[in-house]
């Protein structure tokens, strides 16, 4: 049961995301420029992904000589987090522009702090395995 209320759940915010247009039918248009800020956060996350898939391609590319194991890894966790980084942006705005329409206070999320630890202990871990010289 409770997986199936999950479920359809997800559904719902997936369609919310194929669909803009039904976010529309809640609440009262909000002003505009808080919709154009929230759409600029979004782009602003859109654009962090990039950045992160750009670096999961770089530890690839750049460090040929980084033990293999290790660089895949580096290389998928960054891909992975670019992506989800760009489904946590169309779901952000979702989720602001109907609390924006509704009246309500904005939503929280621990996603930027989880991001930026993420990315700061990657970065420290890679600094050191390059001073290191951890090769093949």
């Amino acid at each position: 049961m409770i997986l199936s209320d999950g479920l359809r759940s997800i559904g719902a915010a997936v369609r919310l995301w194929l669909s803009p247009a039904r976010v529309r039918e809640e609440g009262t248009t909000p002003d505009y420029r808080f919709s154009l800020a929230n759409e600029r956060t979004f782009l602003a996350w859109l654009r962090t992904g990039l950045a992160l898939v750009g670096g999961g391609f770089a530890v690839d590319q750049f460090l040929p000589r980084l033990h293999q194991g290790l660089r895949l890894t580096c290389t998928v966790v960054l891909l992975v987090a670019g992506a989800l980084c760009a489904l946590r942006a169309v779901n952000h705005w979702v989720r602001c522009e109907r609390a924006m329409r509704r009246g309500e206070d904005l939503p929280l999320s621990r996603f930027p702090t989880v991001l930026a630890l993420g990315v700061g202990v990657l970065a420290a871990a890679m600094v050191v395995l390059v001073v290191l010289g951890w090769t093949v």
